[in-house]
C-alpha cells in the first residue's frame, strides 16, 4: 500500500501536537496543583468532588451557626448574670424594709430605691446582641421586648423562642422571652416590685397595717426569690447549651479536616509523577521530532 507524502506529514503533525498538548496538560495540572481540572479529566472524581465540597460548604455554614449561637448564648449569660446580681440587691432591700425599727419615712426611701431597680431590670429585659437585636422579644428583635407601665410591665414581643439549626440533626434556643425569664409560671417580678413599692409607701399606723406590711413584704421577697430560681434555671441550661456547642465544634473541625483530605486524595496533583511523565513527554516529542524530520526528507532523489 502506497502511503502519500501529504499523509506522512500530517500524521507526524498529529502526534506531535498530541504530544504537545499533553504537555500542556501537565504544566496546567502543576501550575493549579491540581489533578483535575475540568470534569473530563476524571468524572467519577470530579462528581465525588462537588459532593464534598457542597457537605464541606454546609459544614461551614453550621459552624457559622454555632458561632452566631454561642455569641448569643453569651450574651443572654451575661444579662442573667446582671439579674441575678439585681435580684439578689432586691432581696436585701426587702429584708431592710422589714426592718421593725424603720419609720414610714425610711420604708418610702427604700420604695424608691425598689422603682429604681424596677426601672433598672425593664431595662436588662430590654438588652440586645451584638447585632442589636432584642434577647427577650422572641422574633420581634427590633421592638423593645417591655415598656413600663402602672402595673409594672407590658411585655411587647412574641412567645416564640429564636432557634438555630446548629448541625444536621440540632436545634439550639439561642434567646428566651421575656415571660420564660421574667414572668415565669404566672409569677411577675415587675408587678411585685410595683406593688411592694406602693405598699413601702403606706404609712403603717396600726397592727392590721403592720400585718399587711410583713405580708407583703414575705409574698414580695418569695416572688424575687422564684424570678431568681427562674433564672438560674435558664443559666444552667444556657450553660449546658454552650457545652453541647463546644461538643459540636469539636467534631465540625473533624469532619471538616475529613473532608479536606478526602478532597486532597481526589484533587491533589502527584508532583513527582507529574514532574517524572513531563520530562518523558518532553523527551518523546524531542524524539518524535528528530523522527518527522527524518521521515520528511526522505527522497528517492537521496538514492541516485
Amino acid at each position: 500500500m502506497r502511503i502519500s507524502t501529504n499523509t506522512i506529514f500530517q500524521n507526524g503533525i498529529s502526534k506531535i501536537s498530541q504530544i504537545q498538548a499533553d504537555q500542556a496538560k501537565l504544566q496546567e495540572q502543576i501550575s493549579a496543583k491540581k489533578r483535575i481540572l475540568t470534569p473530563a479529566d476524571d468524572p467519577v472524581g470530579a462528581a465525588r468532588s462537588l459532593e464534598i465540597q457542597n457537605s464541606q460548604s454546609i459544614n461551614t455554614q453550621y459552624a457559622r451557626n454555632r458561632q452566631f449561637a454561642e455569641n448569643n448564648m453569651n450574651a443572654v449569660e451575661g444579662n442573667l448574670q446582671s439579674v441575678t446580681d439585681a435580684l439578689i440587691a432586691m432581696k436585701d432591700r426587702l429584708v431592710q424594709a422589714g426592718n421593725a425599727s424603720y419609720d414610714d419615712s425610711q420604708r418610702a426611701f427604700i420604695a424608691i430605691e425598689l422603682r429604681n431597680d424596677l426601672q433598672a431590670l425593664i431595662g436588662l429585659a430590654n438588652a440586645t446582641d451584638g447585632s442589636g437585636n432584642y434577647l427577650y422579644g422572641g422574633y420581634q428583635t427590633n421592638t423593645a421586648p417591655y415598656t413600663q407601665s402602672a402595673g409594672g410591665a407590658t411585655y411587647n414581643g412574641d412567645n416564640q423562642v429564636r432557634q438555630v439549626q446548629v448541625s444536621s440533626s440540632r436545634q439550639l434556643a439561642v434567646t428566651e422571652t421575656g415571660p420564660n425569664v421574667f414572668q415565669a409560671n404566672g409569677n411577675d417580678v415587675f408587678a411585685t416590685l410595683t406593688q411592694i413599692a406602693n405598699l413601702l409607701d403606706t404609712p403603717v399606723t396600726n397592727p392590721t397595717q403592720a400585718q399587711a406590711l410583713r405580708d407583703g413584704l414575705d409574698a414580695a421577697n418569695n416572688s424575687i426569690q422564684s424570678t431568681m430560681d427562674t433564672v438560674l434555671t435558664v443559666r444552667a441550661r444556657n450553660g449546658s447549651s454552650l457545652g453541647e456547642l463546644e461538643s459540636l465544634n469539636t467534631d465540625g473541625s473533624d469532619r471538616d479536616l475529613q473532608y479536606a483530605k478526602s478532597l486532597s486524595e481526589l484533587q491533589d496533583l502527584d508532583y513527582a509523577q507529574a514532574l517524572s511523565d513531563l520530562a518523558k513527554q518532553q523527551t518523546v516529542l524531542e524524539a518524535a521530532q528528530k523522527s518527522f524530520v527524518a521521515t520528511t526528507s526522505l527522497s528517492l532523489f537521496n538514492l541516485i
